[in-house]
C-alpha cells in the first residue's frame, strides 16, 4: 500500500486565505496536477465506471438475484423472459454460477456491496481518526499522551482478527462489517492528523482566533480540521481500498455477506471451489473487479498526495 503521509496544508480561512492560485481556487493546482497524471485519470474513469456498473447497472440489466436462474424463470420487471427471445442473446454472457445466478448480475450486486461498505467505512474511519488526532494534538500534555496510548493499543491489534471475531459473534451483515471496519481502522489516520495539528496550532491564524476569544472547539473544528482536508482526502482514498480488500478477504474465507446478497470475495471463494472441476474461468470476473477497483483507488490516492505536495511547493 502506498505511503499516505502528506505535508500540512496551508491555512484555509486564516491570514493566508487570500493566497489563492490564478485559477481562483486553492485546490485548482491540485486538480491540474491530478489531470496531468494519466494513470490517475484512467483510474478515476475506472472507478466511476464501477460506480455506475454497481448502482445503475442492476436497473438496466435486470436478473433474478434472489432465487437463482431456473430455465425460464429470469424476469424483467416481473415478466417472464420466456416471452422475449432476444433476452437470452445478451443475458448470461458470462454464464451462471453453481446456484444458477447470472454472473454479470452477481458482479453488480457484489460491487454495490463492496463499494458501499468500502466508502462508508472509509468515511467513518477518516473522520473519527481526524477528530481524535486533532483533539489530541491541540490539547497536548497528559490528554495527548493518554489518547495516543489508545492509538498505540489499537495499532498493535491486527484489525482483520478483530473483524473476524466480531463477524462470528454478531453474524455477518453489511452494517456489522461497515461499522467494525470504520471503528477499528482509524488509528493510523489519527496519528497523521495529530502531526498536522501540532504544526498548525502554532500558526498565526490559530493565535489570532485564540486572541479574539475563539473556543478550543471552534479552533479545532472550524480552523484546524479544515486545514487538514488534503491529508484527510488522501487517507480516505486508501481507507476505502483497504476496506474493500478486507471485505473481499472475509468473503473468501466464508464470512462475507450472506445470501441472497453477495460480495466479490464470496464470489471468488465460490468460484475457487469449482476450479478443480474445470471451471477455472469463473475466478476471473470477481478477481478482475477487485484488482481494478483497488488499483484505481491507490493510483488516485498517490496522485492526490502528489497534487498537495506540488501545491505547497508552488506556494
Amino acid at each position: 500500500m502506498a505511503d499516505t503521509t502528506t505535508p500540512s496544508v496551508a491555512p484555509i480561512g486564516g491570514s493566508d486565505a487570500g493566497e489563492t492560485t490564478q485559477e481562483g481556487s486553492v485546490y485548482a493546482l491540485v486538480w491540474r496536477t491530478f489531470r496531468e497524471n494519466r494513470p490517475a485519470v484512467i483510474s478515476l474513469c475506472v472507478f466511476v465506471f464501477f460506480l455506475i456498473f454497481s448502482y445503475v447497472g442492476p436497473y438496466l440489466y435486470v436478473t433474478n438475484q434472489t432465487n437463482g436462474f431456473i430455465a425460464g424463470s429470469a424476469t424483467i420487471n416481473g415478466v417472464s423472459t420466456v416471452d422475449y427471445p432476444w433476452f437470452h442473446s445478451w443475458h448470461m454472457i458470462l454464464g451462471g454460477d453453481n446456484s444458477g445466478f447470472d454472473i454479470i448480475g452477481r458482479l453488480m450486486i457484489g460491487g454495490r456491496t463492496a463499494l458501499t461498505v468500502g466508502i462508508l467505512s472509509g468515511l467513518i474511519s477518516t473522520f473519527v481518526g481526524a477528530a481524535w488526532g486533532a483533539i489530541a494534538g491541540y490539547r497536548g500534555k497528559s490528554l495527548d499522551s493518554l489518547m495516543m496510548r489508545v492509538v498505540d493499543i489499537g495499532l498493535s491489534v491486527p484489525g482483520i482478527f478483530l473483524l473476524i471475531v466480531i463477524v462470528v459473534l454478531f453474524h455477518s451483515s453489511s452494517t456489522t462489517i461497515t461499522l467494525t471496519l470504520g471503528l477499528t481502522s482509524w488509528f493510523g489516520s489519527a496519528r497523521l492528523i495529530r502531526g498536522e495539528t501540532l504544526s498548525l496550532k502554532s500558526r498565526e491564524f490559530v493565535s489570532a482566533v485564540r486572541v479574539l476569544g475563539g473556543t478550543d472547539r471552534r479552533i479545532i473544528f472550524r480552523h484546524i480540521l479544515p486545514n487538514t482536508v488534503g491529508t484527510m482526502v488522501v487517507i480516505g482514498t486508501f481507507a476505502v481500498a483497504d476496506s474493500i480488500l478486507a471485505l473481499a478477504g472475509l468473503g473468501f474465507i466464508g464470512l462475507g455477506i450472506p445470501l441472497p446478497n453477495t460480495d466479490w470475495g464470496s464470489m471468488l471463494q465460490n468460484a475457487v471451489q469449482y476450479a478443480p472441476d474445470g471451471y477455472w474461468w469463473d475466478i476471473v470476473p470477481a478477481a478482475v473487479c477487485i484488482i481494478l477497483v483497488v488499483m484505481s483507488l491507490n493510483y488516485m490516492g498517490d496522485a492526490l498526495r502528489d497534487g498537495f505536495e506540488v501545491r505547497l511547493q508552488k506556494r
